[in-house]
């Protein structure tokens, strides 16, 4: 089977790649799982912040803002963002970390303003007042819909014409008159460009073509549901946080949800949580709040996979003419969908990213491969 372009991953990043430029392409999105954003997209429970990432990641956010709360008629039948908040407490010790997140106020129009421990405990009443000494809070931070937002794209790139070929794990991939060969699952299939959308397995998809890693580097993210605390409707609670700590808390369904912010270095693989971790974020909730802990509910781990700049990673390929790379968004490739995936068909299509990207100043080099291999 020939195509004008062949995307390997079907997670969020490679199927917003392909809702892209399945309009203008003939499009093959190629996933080695039985369904579609297995490792990370369908276990990431994410937010909209754009204040979260270095400079690029942050641009990358607020130019995927608009699609995300006003996204076309028929992407999805239900809003992609909802209200949430994040509350930020602080104690004595980390004040400058909650400095550097109110010098981000404003930040893609999402206002950050420090409030009194008594509006923080209106907020989330269950956080010990007696080691903290500020807050902050940013009211614009909105729930992300993954499964809604993922789907979207899966459904739009169909419908512009699309095709999705699920357990077809890539085996073997060699360049051959003009076109890349490809050999995935039982099928081989050839295009004059291919995407490299593989996620943690991105370099090893890169090694297939013969291509040197670029240093990529998945990490492990744990995450756990627990049961509200008696007497308390968590539902209006925004997400809390503890300035100069990774783990966090949120509200999910009418439980909570947590997790200890980890970023445990791991091979590619069908990562599962450590008991270490759950641990970790055990004694954090009954040191920062009045919560026990008695009941897990459930458990679960995801692959977050980040560039050494922790910068994503969006271009051609200067040692393979047609080989690009779309990867390294760490934990934010949700957030960075959508524009990411619109400025790499925009460099494909046109040669350039596209005007509001450029605006929030990005460019075509900071996002290149090359950069990691100079």
């Amino acid at each position: 089977m020939n195509f004008d372009i062949v995307i390997i991953g079907a997670g969020i990043s490679g199927a917003g790649a392909g809702y892209a430029l399945a309009p203008s392409r003939k499009v093959l999105l190629l996933e080695g799982e039985s369904q579609p954003g297995y490792h990370s997209t369908g276990r990431s429970a994410a937010v909209y912040e754009p204040n979260l990432g270095n400079a690029t990641v942050r641009a990358f956010n607020i130019a995927s803002g608009p699609f995300l709360k006003a996204p076309p008629a028929a992407f999805a039948e239900a809003p992609l963002v909802t209200p949430r908040g994040e509350l930020t407490i602080c104690d004595g010790e980390n004040r400058p970390a909650l400095d550097r997140m109110l010098a981000l106020d404003g930040l893609g129009g999402n206002a950050v303003r420090e409030i009194s421990l008594e509006e923080a405990a209106a907020l989330v009443p269950v956080f010990r007042r007696e080691e903290m000494r500020w807050a902050a809070y940013e009211p614009g931070v909105m729930d992300l819909d993954v499964h809604a937002i993922h789907r979207g794209y899966l459904k739009g790139f169909a419908a512009s014409g699309g095709k999705l070929l699920c357990d077809a794990p890539v085996t073997r991939i060699e360049r051959r008159d003009g076109l890349w060969q490809i050999a995935a699952g039982s099928e081989t299939v050839a295009a004059p460009l291919v995407i490299n959308a593989a996620g943690a397995w991105a370099d090893s998809v890169a090694a297939l073509a013969g291509l040197s890693p670029l240093g990529l580097q998945p990490k492990r993210r744990t995450a756990v549901i627990l049961p509200p605390p008696d007497g308390y409707d968590v539902r209006p609670w925004p997400v809390l946080g503890v300035a100069g700590d990774e783990a966090y808390m949120n509200s999910q369904s009418g439980k909570l949800l947590a997790s200890p912010g980890d970023e445990t270095p791991v091979e590619p693989q069908d990562v599962q949580p450590e008991e270490m971790d759950v641990a970790v974020l055990v004694d954090w909730i009954e040191r920062r709040t009045t919560i026990q802990v008695r009941r897990i509910e459930r458990r679960w781990a995801g692959l977050r996979t980040f560039a050494p700049d922790r910068g994503p990673v969006a271009g051609e390929d200067p040692a393979a003419p047609g080989f690009w790379w779309l990867a390294g968004q760490g934990g934010y490739g949700i957030m960075m969908s959508e524009s990411l995936g619109r400025s790499l068909a925009a460099l494909i299509l046109e040669g350039e990213l596209p005007r509001d990207v450029r605006a929030l100043g990005v460019t075509a080099e900071a996002l290149g491969p090359e950069r990691l291999r100079r």
